[in-house]
């Protein structure tokens, strides 16, 4: 779903699995197993209930905090 996404918003560019692995800070083969339901990423999966907890305003004012902080 996330690799979807991210696709989607780069409009036509595929993105190979490595990069996207890469991207997360994850082992390839963690990222594999991730998209074939073989584990689940407990970080990432608490961090969606997290977020499912806040309107959109707040999921903005998150993640726009967080830009600047990593300086993005």
């Amino acid at each position: 779903m996330l690799h979807n996404a991210v696709e989607a918003k780069n409009i036509g560019k595929k993105i190979s699995q490595a990069k996207m692995a890469e991207d997360l800070g994850v082992p390839m083969r963690t990222y594999q197993d991730w998209r074939l339901g073989n584990s689940r990423p407990q970080a990432a999966a608490a961090v969606c209930k997290l977020l499912c907890e806040l309107d959109d305003d707040e999921i903005l004012f998150v993640v726009n905090k967080m830009r600047k902080l990593l300086g993005n």
